[in-house]
């Protein structure tokens, strides 16, 4: 398994989507949709998306885990990656979040399938910062380097330096602290839609960093293992070129192919050039989602990448001295024991 490219997705099929105007305030790439569709006709939109994204990654080998969401109340839901990361050796992070109405994205039976098909040894939850107004939104917030274990995040209202420092300590990663903004000083409310770091290629929008002093520290770290660095401009990335992820998947001999998965937008506004320096190390698949980018986000938003080791396909054969344990009758609960130990009469 690749340390940065998983093999497996979550994905949710969110059957009430539209613009959440809860984030509208501080998120500057969200947009309304066109005068006279109705609420209906968007979700209906919507939803052929992110249908065309499962097919897509399946399509290259993907695994893709697909749950689906009927809540009107939850109109960000496709964006799993937010409250949501997993890790290698076992371990899950659960995420506090800005907005009130994208709180209860959070869903107990993705944990539970991902306990039942992949091996979890531990879930640490930060949800409960919340009530303190203290937020990180997951690979949302943090753009994760799995190769030199460096979590890059912007600050914004929705990346807390106390939690990231915290996420750090317990995940074993490298903070790297920024501001980026647009031209017009607004601050970026994500890191991951300004970058993209991959095993051997990174799309990142330097410019968006004001200090000289820390563009230069990022670019350097992000040039270490030989990486090669594509560098976006602000326009680039208000078309969602940082917004994508690197996943593996599978020829249909069962030989690995790396992957860039991002939305055909942003592919379109890729020069020729920078295609090229991408495609040495991964296979672009591009996918158009106009109508769910509506909401602010783009491909790379809508996948929780799968980090995890999986369960194996059958269960282990038991050795004569587990079996022997395991034998009935079975011990006995507390209630049978005492009732054992009565007095009779």
């Amino acid at each position: 398994m690749s340390a940065t490219a998983p093999e497996a997705v979550i994905l949710i099929r969110a059957l009430q989507f539209r613009p959440n105007p809860a984030t509208a305030a501080d998120n500057a790439f969200q947009a309304e949709p066109d005068d006279g569709e109705t609420p209906d006709e968007t979700a209906a939109k919507a939803l052929a998306e992110m249908d065309a994204v499962a097919e897509a990654l399946r399509a290259v080998g993907v695994t893709v885990h697909v749950f689906e969401d009927e809540d009107h109340t939850r109109p960000d839901s496709v964006f799993p990656n937010n409250w949501l990361s997993t890790h290698a050796g076992g371990a899950i992070a659960v995420y506090p979040m800005y907005a009130s109405n994208r709180r209860h994205e959070r869903r107990t039976d993705v944990l539970e399938m991902l306990k039942s098909t992949y091996r979890v040894q531990t879930i640490i939850d930060y949800s409960g910062l919340e009530p303190d107004g203290i937020f990180l939104e997951g690979t949302g917030a943090m753009v994760l380097d799995h190769v030199s274990r460096v979590a890059y995040m912007a600050r914004s209202h929705r990346a807390d330096t106390n939690v990231l420092e915290r996420f750090c300590t317990d995940f074993m990663y490298e903070p790297m602290v920024f501001d980026a903004v647009d031209a017009d000083g607004v601050p970026v409310y994500h890191t991951n839609v300004i970058a993209c770091v991959g095993t051997d290629v990174a799309l990142f929008a330097l410019d968006m960093i004001p200090d000289a002093r820390r563009r230069q520290e990022v670019r350097e770290r992000l040039e270490v293992h030989c990486r090669k660095v594509v560098e976006l401009t602000e326009e680039q990335v208000r078309e969602f070129a940082g917004n994508a992820v690197e996943l593996s998947g599978r020829w249909p001999d069962g030989r690995r192919r790396t992957i860039m998965a991002m939305s055909e937008r942003a592919r379109r506004s890729l020069r020729p050039d920078q295609i090229a320096v991408i495609e040495e190390s991964c296979e672009i698949v591009a996918i158009d989602i106009p109508t769910i980018e509506l909401a602010g986000g783009s491909v790379r938003c809508m996948i929780a990448g799968v980090h995890l080791d999986p369960r194996p396909a059958r269960e282990p054969e038991l050795t004569e001295a587990v079996e022997a344990i395991a034998e009935e009758p079975e011990t006995m609960d507390g209630a049978e024991a005492a009732s054992e130990l009565e007095p009779a009469g």
